[in-house]
């Protein structure tokens, strides 16, 4: 709870990393007895107890759903044998829960998934990163859930995802949208896209992946080639490593490498999920960005 995030990914923390042998009964009861240091705290540890206790099956649901992607790389795993197990996962965790798969913060419920989907495509939109005349390539696309929040918002845009199941989801999902194509991808590279084909490219907690299977430099290679001038880059979640300095250092120097500028710097901007958010920027010609935020306060 330290970072200040709500209730329902305080619940998805404690589902990754308590032991299974703890019930959720008993952890509703050990969370009430926590002494809280204000009475907003008080109110947010009410409110995960209260979760725990009328959700208990989706409790067991998330320690399934997280148990099935492995956050770690053995030491003889190379990077594209990381990223095949990588795939092999998620298409285990979205046949446990379709919606806990791309998030657990929404507790494995689609109405919560939906509202945390809409937040972030309001985000998007206030950061002029969509457009009716836009291009925009979705790395990591899961099940689809930002080509349908935001159909209406762009000319086209392409969902690549690693997870043959996912991809078949989110097909069935879009099934109804013209503009939008999906495709199961290697992985690896961006090889399958030519040179500036995209006006903007999202990344949501997809980049975290890249970082483990050692391909986060490669696919910024990839990124700052596909993307046209002047060009965006929403990345929301860079790593799982718990350092937003070490993120904000990467992605500095990544950015530097391939003429990108950092405009948002790892706010933390959504109410229903603790993502930080990153946004870059490629210049056209005589193209001043904004400058730097890097405020953590919340909207």
């Amino acid at each position: 709870m330290a970072d200040g995030v709500c209730a329902e990914a305080v619940v998805a923390r404690l589902a990754l990393h308590l032991r299974v042998e703890i019930r959720v009964a008993e952890l509703a009861e050990i969370v009430l007895e926590v002494v809280p240091s204000n009475s907003q705290e008080k109110e947010r540890l009410q409110e995960v107890a209260g979760l725990l206790r009328r959700k208990p099956g989706a409790f067991a649901t998330l320690r399934a759903t997280g148990a099935a992607v492995r956050h770690a790389r053995d030491d003889d795993e190379t990077d594209a044998a990381v990223v095949r197990r990588l795939a092999l996962s998620f298409d285990a965790a979205a046949a446990i829960s379709q919606t806990a798969s791309v998030q657990l913060a929404s507790l494995g419920d689609e109405e919560r998934l939906s509202a945390t989907t809409e937040e972030v495509a309001a985000w998007l939109k206030e950061q002029d990163f969509t457009g009716t005349g836009r291009d925009i390539l979705d790395i990591g696309c899961g099940i689809g859930r930002f080509e349908r929040a935001l159909a209406k918002s762009f000319n086209r845009m392409v969902g690549i995802d690693i997870s043959s199941r996912m991809i078949s989801i989110a097909s069935d999902r879009c099934a109804a949208l013209g503009n939008v194509e999906l495709r199961q991808t290697c992985g690896l590279d961006l090889t399958e896209f030519d040179d500036s084909s995209f006006d903007c490219v999202l990344a949501v907690d997809s980049f975290p992946y890249l970082v483990l299977a050692g391909m986060a430099e490669r696919h910024f290679d990839e990124i700052a080639r596909i993307l046209k001038r002047p060009g965006w880059l929403a990345l929301l979640n860079y790593s799982y490593r718990g350092s937003l300095f070490l993120d904000r250092t990467d992605i500095g120097r990544l950015a530097e490498a391939h003429q990108l500028r950092v405009v948002i710097n790892g706010e933390k901007p959504f109410r229903s999920w603790d993502g930080d958010a990153f946004l870059l920027a490629r210049a056209a010609e005589h193209y001043r960005a904004p400058p730097v935020r890097t405020s953590n306060k919340r909207r």
